[in-house]
C-alpha cells in the first residue's frame, strides 16, 4: 500500500484578462494525483478550464512546512 504525502502546487490561473499566482496544498500519493487534484479544484472553485491553468511547479513538502492548518492537520494526524 502507498503512503500518501503532502505537495505544495504552485503555478497561475487565468482569471479575466490577468493570470494571477497560486499556491494550493494537496495530500496524494504520486506528483501527478496532485495535479489532476488541483485541476479538478481550480476548475470546480472558479470555473477554469485546463489552458486556463499553468502548473509551475509541484515540490513534496514536510507536514512542518504546510501552511493549510486543514491539511497539517490531517497530515499530523496517527490513529
Amino acid at each position: 500500500m502507498s503512503e500518501v504525502r503532502n505537495f505544495r502546487v504552485e503555478g497561475r490561473m487565468r482569471i479575466g484578462d490577468s493570470w494571477q499566482k497560486f499556491a494550493i496544498e494537496i495530500r496524494a500519493i504520486k506528483p501527478e494525483h496532485a495535479i489532476e487534484k488541483v485541476y479538478s479544484e481550480l476548475g470546480s472553485r472558479h470555473k477554469l478550464k485546463r489552458h486556463h491553468i499553468k502548473i509551475e511547479r509541484v515540490v513534496e513538502v514536510s507536514p512542518e512546512e504546510l501552511r493549510n492548518p486543514y491539511i497539517k492537520a490531517f497530515a499530523e494526524w496517527r490513529p
